[in-house]
């Protein structure tokens, strides 16, 4: 079987490696300030066995870049995102690129979200931005129907494949972080067809129960989960610290590849890793992939 081998945590990576001090853009500043680290993190993911580098661009958006008053650069800033994970792709001879599109404002706070059609609004020139120079765009981590109807909406403009990854609550995976069934995206799905439908960013433990749900919408799916303990509630307050979300230190690369093991059981043909889910997660992952005959695309 085909099976397509994502990277994992792009950002918790960056700040790992980077000697700077956190600041509000996380990931971002990291780009700004040492756009070497963000190649090498995707250099380290090919070499672990992952078929996809998702180009660091996930809040290179301008609501995000306002709040520290670095809007104007945004063109720059995510040209930057791309040519990394362009470059790594290259110097690894294979593979593809996604362009990472994340939730307007903040992650799981899709109360703060503008509704649908206005969301696609706001996100086109972003999917406009990336559109030529991606193999496909990933909008990650939309947490309602109506947030993954804004994302999937502003996609229609982009001549590309989509793919489209929601997060589920951290203790049931059948139920959206807004608290909406995962079964309520179905209309959703059958009015703009992405290309392949994903769960992201919540615990291992609670996903194969949100598969179950998607398997039967029609598109490809599959999972990348977090490595959180859990998303705590100081981490929904405004502009939050990536430091009170706590890594897990119950969750070995062989843990967490027997999960993902059981995911491709369910019929899931794309797996990774999210949030804190390093290259070590991804390289064993690759190994009982090959291991089983699997085909990494």
């Amino acid at each position: 079987m085909n099976i397509t081998l994502l990277d994992g945590s792009i950002g918790q990576e960056l700040i790992r490696r980077s000697p700077d001090p956190n600041t509000p853009l996380w990931s971002t500043q990291v780009l700004i300030d040492r756009p070497e680290l963000v190649r090498a993190v995707h250099e380290d993911y090919f070499a672990a066995g992952a078929t996809v580098a998702t180009a660091n661009s996930y809040a290179i958006l301008e609501d995000r870049l306002a709040q520290v008053g670095i809007e104007d650069r945004i063109d720059d800033i995510a040209r930057a995102a791309v040519d990394m994970a362009r470059a790594a792709r290259d110097a690894h001879g294979s593979g593809r690129v996604a362009g990472s599109i994340g939730p307007l404002i903040e992650s799981y706070r899709p109360d703060l979200c503008p509704p649908a059609a206005e969301a696609a609004q706001i996100y086109a020139p972003a999917v406009a931005r990336l559109k030529d120079s991606v193999d496909f765009l990933l909008f990650e981590t939309m947490a309602s129907v109506d947030q993954a109807e804004g994302a999937l909406m502003a996609g229609q403009a982009a001549d590309i494949p989509i793919w489209l990854s929601v997060t589920t609550d951290d203790h049931d995976g059948t139920r959206l972080r807004s608290g909406e069934p995962l079964a309520n995206l179905a209309p959703v799905i059958d009015r703009y067809t992405p290309d392949c439908l994903l769960i992201n960013c919540t615990r291992p433990e609670v996903i194969a129960d949100g598969l179950d749900i998607l398997k039967p919408m029609g598109p490809p799916i599959g999972a990348y989960a977090n490595g959180f303990t859990e998303v705590v509630e100081e981490f929904l307050e405004d502009n939050p610290d990536i430091d009170v979300l706590k890594a897990r230190t119950d969750l070995a690369t062989s843990t967490y590849a027997d999960f993902a093991m059981g995911w491709i059981a369910q019929g899931a043909t794309v797996v990774g890793g999210c949030c804190d889910i390093g290259p070590a997660y991804i390289a064993e992952l690759a190994r009982r992939l090959t291991a089983e005959g699997q085909n990494l695309v």
